[in-house]
């Protein structure tokens, strides 16, 4: 019911992020944080390809999404406040992520099914 796609070039994600340090809690989760730049890129580039899939909705807040790894260390994202919210109003009840990163490039697909 819904696919994006995103890629992030991780050197210039790391220089905006040290040029506006805040803009780190507004995008992540402290969970995700802990992350290296290049694993927080393509974090940022799921986010984005989630919000493609979701119709790219006014309001949604970064940390509604939250990008984990099962016990496999296989991505699993995770949907609260106005990001579930934008889900449920389009009758999302799974959705599937792709991370990679490689040569400086981040990337990610999202897909929503109902």
């Amino acid at each position: 019911m819904g696919v994006g796609i995103d890629v992030v070039d991780v050197e210039r994600f790391a220089e905006t992020l040290t040029r506006t340090p805040a803009l780190r809690q507004r995008l992540f989760t402290g969970t995700e944080l802990t992350r290296p730049m290049a694993s927080l890129a393509a974090r940022f580039a799921a986010k984005e390809a989630l919000a493609k899939a979701l119709g790219a909705p006014a309001g949604m807040h970064w940390v509604d999404a939250e990008i984990r790894s099962d016990s496999t260390g296989r991505p699993v994202l995770v949907m609260s406040g106005s990001v579930a919210s934008r889900a449920a109003d389009l009758g999302a009840s799974s959705v599937h992520v792709s991370l990679s990163h490689d040569a400086g490039i981040a990337s990610a697909v999202v897909i929503l099914e109902a």
